[in-house]
């Protein structure tokens, strides 16, 4: 961890292997040694006595990776003794049984009365033990894949009670336990903030470039071109030099792929003529998928094959998954989840693509289907979407510059992303550090607040 924490002044053997050497003064355990382990109930959809109640309950989904959800609480029926054993109380740690197994929460009463189903177990101090520094403690077991190596992931991976139980728990003085929650409340939660802010900077950056490049698309690089109205309450003013038309306009052809059962998995081979569909266009990268027809269903199916500049549009779900055919790309056919529109010759099919996924055509996009997230996406719509487009040339130019913009802004997006990993990892070794006694914090202190006063100056 760098010089600015110290070891401890003496260290003995764990006794377990990937643990390594621990404070001598420290104990090398089990948890159920420190903390009582209770699993939830199973699911209780009716009464089964008169004294039965209907009370809410938390399940796996509740425990998140940012902390506790309360978005979907349930409710399920409770005997007395269900009651009295499965209650929640302020500082119970709550780990995750099922799903994504091993992750923990503190439960801090955010509910007034609440109980656990059997997707949950319940870590319950024993004593003075520390909540916090068992909470920390799974949060390093999980990040180690010791939860998972343990549950097996392969399968389906259950936490059980007994294996949370017998999982390894080095203890230190209880008081010792406390200070190293406090440090780590301390220091994760300036941490969390680091990260917040470059997420915030991410999706800020996201934003910026989106409307960067709406505006190139509807507005040009030139602002003193003479700009005159569009007619079109969207897409307000536009170059004066600018056609405004409809998508079919701009298209030789717009097709959407073979419906019904045209093409059945029964035609699929190992080697061929590719199939693309959403799993292409989504991350436009045409050298993912397997799905290949012989070369007899291709020519069958002729009329849906793909060609270099096709802009192919998902037709399925939320409008704006497009991407234009590369040149490098296998030849092959589309399948029902896309539409190709075959651009003419007046026209970029990579400015049209741009063009498709501006604001200003999301916006006709909902008010022409009322929604936005169609089932399947109707060619009549798409064909009515109003476009405004310049001359080829300053399509090109167009393009070379939001290309350019977009190079800016990935470099930009991937910094935040490497700052965003780093504090990440940063988080992760200090919680390790800190829980296994590789660093000695008895002797931290909370840094005070900054008055109000202060904190503005």
């Amino acid at each position: 961890m760098g010089g600015k924490y110290q070891a401890y002044p003496e260290y003995k053997d764990s006794g377990v292997e990937w643990l390594g050497e621990i404070p001598s003064h420290w104990c090398s355990t089990q948890i159920k040694y420190g903390y009582d382990i209770t699993l939830g109930k199973m699911l209780q959809k009716e009464a089964k006595t008169s004294e039965d109640q209907l009370k809410p309950y938390l399940k796996a989904i509740n425990i998140q990776p940012s902390g506790l959800s309360l978005e979907n609480v349930g409710e399920m029926w409770f005997s007395p003794n269900d009651m009295h054993t499965l209650r929640l109380r302020d500082w119970d740690v709550l780990v995750s049984e099922g799903g994504d197994v091993g992750r923990s929460v503190i439960w801090r009463n955010e509910l007034q009365e609440c109980y656990i189903q059997n997707a949950i177990n319940r870590a319950r101090p024993i004593k003075e033990r520390s909540s916090g520094y068992l909470f920390y403690w799974l949060r390093m077991l999980k990040d180690s894949e010791f939860i998972d190596i343990l549950c097996n992931k392969a399968t389906i991976a259950h936490f059980t009670a007994e294996k949370l139980e017998c999982s390894p728990l080095l203890l230190p003085p209880d008081e010792d336990t406390n200070q190293i929650a406090n440090f780590l409340d301390h220091e994760t939660a300036k941490i969390d903030t680091l990260i917040e802010k470059q997420q915030q900077l991410i999706k800020l950056l996201k934003e910026k470039r989106q409307a960067v490049i709406s505006h190139a698309v509807t507005k040009g690089l030139n602002p003193d071109a003479p700009m005159r109205d569009s007619g079109v309450e969207w897409l307000g003013e536009v170059p004066e030099h600018w056609a405004i038309t409809r998508f079919k306009f701009v298209c030789d052809r717009i097709i959407a792929g073979p419906f019904g059962s045209s093409v059945t998995k029964d035609m699929y081979v190992k080697r061929g003529y590719k199939v693309y569909g959403q799993e292409q266009v989504i991350p436009n990268d045409f050298m993912v998928g397997d799905y290949y027809i012989s070369e007899k269903d291709y020519t069958n199916f002729s009329r849906y094959v793909v060609s270099s500049g096709d802009v192919l549009i998902s037709c399925v779900g939320t409008f704006g998954m497009i991407a234009v055919f590369p040149e490098e790309a296998e030849p092959g056919i589309i399948n029902p989840r896309l539409i190709k529109a075959e651009v003419n010759s007046s026209h970029s099919p990579y400015y049209i693509r741009e063009f498709l996924k501006s604001e200003t055509v999301f916006k006709q996009f909902e008010l022409l289907s009322r929604g936005g997230t169609m089932g399947v996406i109707n060619i009549a719509i798409l064909s009515e979407i109003v476009v405004a487009v310049p001359a080829l040339d300053e399509q090109n130019e167009i393009i070379t510059y939001i290309n350019n913009e977009k190079l800016k802004y990935r470099t930009l997006i991937e910094h935040a992303d490497r700052a965003v990993n780093l504090l990440q990892e940063r988080r992760t070794a200090l919680i390790s550090a800190a829980v296994t006694g590789k660093i000695d914090i008895r002797d931290w202190v909370a840094p005070e607040q900054p008055t109000n006063k202060e904190a503005a100056a």
